[in-house]
This record gives structure tokens, sequence and C-alpha cells, in this order.
């Protein structure tokens, strides 16, 4: 899972309650999804698009020095775009603790015309300590490296970094951000043949809900046979009656809703803390030890030691438990290793993941 976890030692005492307590049943319950949010029309992949470019007025967070000049590919890349505006400053005269190099990536749907706006990611790939407070300078990007530019990107960027003295022992420095439509299409995009709109591809392949799609719209047009599961990830349109335009027959397809079976899911974001649970996730009994940290649910065994513990009642959601370890300090890297093994040893039956 790539969790970077202390090198404590995690001990997990689950007791024998842990198979009969899982995920709440109304967490994991069916729930009605439009079929929009749960396909892609054939054909409509997003374009990647990624450029390289140069965060200004950080507040001497940027790239740090290699020499007594600073990073090279930093201050290379400040002197040529001085040298654009007509000014030739030597690049040993420059000091660039205020700006940062940074790769941009975006993500374009094909169907988006010139004009159109996206958001962009933004991270370091130099030494920077920090990009907070920082603008990205205009930066074209493509969609292979060397090619012509279909786009371009600048704004200031959002990071997820705390400023409070309470945040930092959860928050890590702040090297990526994103700017919500801080980019804009300059070119046309290649878009996919027309014949591509036939074919609906599951988000998340799985044949008892491709079959349920396929219900939905036969049921919605009337008839049998206007969509046809090909497998489990895929399903073919064969319109009986497209008057006013396919376009518009799929607009009421996708607006069709779906009886999809809920899936139970933890998120944990590691660099902002932030851990996100839907509904009322429970946990088995047992008994959480981790390092200097002690978490007792249900009736489990007393702790041992002078650790520091909270007991929570039977049945405690996972929002309970999160609480009592950010009561307890803890990071999100152990607040994620915790939940990681609850779910390996069956106590959480809800898939846990970490970004």
């Amino acid at each position: 899972m790539g969790l970077a976890v202390t090198p404590r030692a995690l001990v997990l005492v689950i007791g024998t309650a842990a198979a009969c307590l899982s995920a709440d049943p109304r967490a994991l319950r069916a729930q009605d999804a439009a079929i929009r949010d749960l396909v892609v029309v054939g054909g409509a992949a997003p374009v990647r698009l990624m450029g390289y470019g140069l965060v200004t007025g950080l507040t001497g967070t940027g790239d740090r020095a290699t020499t007594n000049v600073g990073a090279r590919h930093t201050v290379q890349s400040v002197a040529n775009l001085l040298r654009r505006f007509g000014v030739d400053v030597p690049a040993s005269a420059l000091r660039v603790r205020n700006v940062a190099a940074v790769l941009v990536t975006a993500e374009v749907s094909p169907y988006l015309r010139p004009g159109g706006r996206f958001d962009v990611s933004v991270s370091s790939i130099g030494d920077a300590r920090s990009l907070r407070g920082g603008t990205l300078w205009m930066t074209p990007l493509v969609a292979d490296a060397g090619g012509s530019p279909l786009g371009g990107a600048q704004g200031s960027l959002l990071t997820s970094e705390g400023t409070g003295n309470e945040y930092r022992s959860y928050l890590k420095p702040a090297n990526a951000g994103v700017i919500p439509g801080g980019g804009v299409l300059e070119a046309e995009l290649q878009r996919p043949e027309p014949s591509a709109m036939s074919r609906l591809a599951l988000r998340v392949p799985d044949a008892g809900t491709a079959t349920r799609i396929a219900t939905a719209i036969d049921s919605l047009i009337g008839g049998r046979g206007n969509a046809v599961v090909e497998d489990p990830g895929s399903i073919r349109l064969t319109p009986r009656d497209t008057t006013g335009g396919l376009s518009s027959w799929l607009a009421r397809v996708l607006d069709a809703r779906v009886r999809s079976p809920g899936t139970a899911r933890v998120v944990i974001d590691a660099r902002s803390g932030t851990v996100i649970a839907g509904g009322a996730l429970a946990v088995g009994e047992g008994a959480i030890s981790h390092g200097g940290l002690t978490i007792m649910v249900g009736d489990a065994p007393d702790s041992t030691g002078s650790a520091p513990g909270v007991r929570l009642r039977s049945g405690a959601t996972v929002q309970a438990v999160v609480a009592a370890l950010h009561g307890m300090r803890a990071t999100a890297q152990e607040i994620g290793a915790v939940l990681a093994a609850l779910h390996d040893a069956g106590a959480l039956a809800a898939e846990v993941v970490v970004r």
C-alpha cells in the first residue's frame, strides 16, 4: 500500500466478535446512481497534458542551493525567462530561493473546445521546502514531450499545508498543489469518432452492474436490444430511434438511474491528514496498539503498561476511532496503518485507500 509508517511496532489484537461486527448494513446497501456516474462513453478517454514551469513568489522556500548559486535547472530557467523579456542576467548572479521548478499535469475531456478551462496539478521537481503562497508562471502544456502546445496554465496554487502549530504534526510540507480552472485549452483536440459513442465502458467492470444498466436502458427506451452487455466492462448501444440526434438520445440514457451496490471505503489523504469514511462504518471488537498509542473497542482486554489509551463502545464507528487517534496526536500515516491493519485482520469490512 506504500504507507510510510514509523518504525515503531504495530500490534493488533482482535476479539472473537470481530467476524460478527463489520460495516453497518446501511453503509453497504445498494444506492441509486445515474448511469453517467458509472460509465464512460466509449472513446471519451481524457487527454493528458503536461508541462514544465516555475512557481514564483515563495518566501524563501523555493529550490535551494547545491552550490553557491542555487539549483542549476531553476537558475537556468529563470535566466531563460528573463532573456525573453530582453533582460540578460548571468546565471551566476541569480538567487532563486523564492522560485521553484515544477511539473504541471492535467486531464482534459476530448470534447473540450478552445477557450475551455480545466484544473491543473503542480508538483515540485527540485528541493523546494514548500510551494505555499506561490504563483505558477505561464506554462505551455503538451500531450507529448517536444510536441506543440495544446494549452497553457497559470495562477495561484492551493496547497494543503497548515498555517497553525496545531496542524504541524499532521501535515507534510506542501510540495504539491492544484489550481482550479488554471488551465486554458488553446488548440483543437482530436475527438473520438461518432461511432465510438455507441459503446459504454464501465468505470469499475462488474457483470452485475453492466446487466442492470442494460436492463435500465431497455426499460427507459422501450423494447429489447437497445443495450447489450458485451463483457463485464462494456455495453454496446443499438438505439432503435434516435429522433433528435444520437447525442440527445445518449443524454437521456445517461441521466437514467440504476441500483448500484454501495462500496464501503475509507479514504486517507496522507498529505493533508484528511480521513473520509462514508456512513456509520463500524469496526470489530479488539485492542489496537501502535507504538505508544492504545485504542480499545468493546469488551477488549485491558491494556498493560503506561501507554495512553482510549476505550470506545462496542460497534464504534471508523469516525470515532479516527477522532480518538487524532486526539492522541497520531499522524495521517499512523492512522492509515491502523485502519489498514484492521481491514487485513477482518475487523473492518471496507476498502482502505491511501493517497
